[in-house]
């Protein structure tokens, strides 16, 4: 059984349901609520794998978010040591700036609720995306975005506003713009900032029964790579 740090940095990001599909995949969780000081571990050397969670800030905005240092400094050292890395939004953007991309913040138009992802044709040989339908529906609530990916790494999936989706960077890091563990309900405490949350929620809601299974496989495979 493998022990996954997951770091969260706001108060509503938490893992979720992403954290009960992990569990259900025999994963023990140590969830560091770093946004209200609980600090980091020094090395990752208790841990198999890392999930780094999203939150309102870009990636190394240390006067807002002062644990975020020592966040990249994880980043970094799973990227160097082949331990499996899961970033979502702000963690997806932090594992492309700390592998030499680039994230830009207020990019792009904004994207709020369940969306079509294109899945790119790049995926086909990736362990996590591989067969995946070709488009599949994901809640999307962010405006920075990645605007460059690291180089070598392996472009997954996009969208027509925000085109770095998903990508992988060596072969056991993945960072997706998308939240595959909100569930609809969080969505109705979004502030709105120009989308109607009532038919923000309405289109979640339609899209769940699609969008569940699939990203429930996604991290399933990963509790796999992280268990092998």
């Amino acid at each position: 059984m493998g022990d996954v740090l997951i770091v969260q940095n706001s108060r509503s990001g938490g893992p979720s349901r992403l954290g009960d599909w992990l569990e259900e995949a025999g994963l023990r969780l140590d969830v560091v609520l770093a946004h209200e000081g609980a600090p980091l571990p020094d090395r990752l050397d208790r841990h198999d794998a890392m999930i780094m969670l999203g939150g309102g800030y870009l990636p190394s905005e240390d006067d807002r978010a002062p644990w975020l240092a020592d966040a990249r400094r994880l980043v970094g050292q799973a990227l160097a040591d082949g331990v499996p890395l899961f970033g979502i939004c702000l963690g997806g953007q932090m594992l492309a700036e700390v592998a030499g991309g680039e994230v830009t913040g207020d990019t792009g138009a904004p994207e709020n609720g369940s969306l079509p992802v294109t899945i790119r044709p790049e995926a086909e040989g990736d362990p996590l995306f591989q067969g995946l339908p070709p488009v599949v529906p994901a809640i999307e609530h962010h405006k920075d975005a990645v605007t460059r990916l690291p180089a070598g790494a392996v472009w997954l999936a996009e969208t027509r506003a925000c085109p770095y989706q998903a990508f992988r960077v060596g072969e056991r890091a993945w960072g997706v713009q998308f939240h595959p563990e909100v569930l609809p309900a969080r969505v109705r405490e979004w502030t709105p900032d120009g989308f109607d949350p009532a038919e923000v929620y309405a289109g979640a809601v339609a899209d769940e029964p699609v969008s569940t299974p699939i990203w429930r496989e996604v991290a399933t495979r990963f509790a796999k790579i992280v268990n092998a």
